[in-house]
């Protein structure tokens, strides 16, 4: 068995979501991704993130199950993202945790309950 050698960098992540309307909406105005298309033939959708070639797909289901993986977003201040997702009424959990050297992480959930986190790379001096 050989594994897969022609990946192309490109990521899509696959997020179900009760209404997709208000989860375009919610991850458009809250994240600031951008609407690539849509089919509502079969409740799919993708957004575009701010990272190259990292995609968000929304897959509308009527009842969808929290968990799985948790899509990890770098930014390169996570004070103000904090405070940003505050302003918007997202459901943060708990405080931003510093790993001294290495990263800050901070967890937020989406309106169907999907667990999303933030990141700041720390450099070590």
């Amino acid at each position: 068995m050989s594994a897969i050698n022609n990946y192309d960098g490109g990521l899509t992540l696959s997020i179900p979501v009760k209404n997709l309307d208000k989860s375009i909406d919610w991850y458009t105005e809250v994240l600031g991704f951008k609407l690539l298309y849509r089919v509502d033939d079969i409740g799919w959708c993708e957004l575009q993130s701010s990272v190259e070639k990292v995609n968000v797909g929304l897959s509308q289901v009527e009842e969808p199950r929290p968990g799985g993986a948790t899509p990890t977003f770098g930014v390169s201040d996570i004070d103000a993202a904090q405070k940003s997702l505050s302003g918007s009424g997202a459901n943060i959990e708990g405080e931003i945790i510093t790993y001294p050297g290495m990263v800050k992480l901070l967890n937020f959930y989406d309106p169907d309950g999907n667990s999303l986190m933030l990141f700041e790379a720390l450099q070590s001096d």
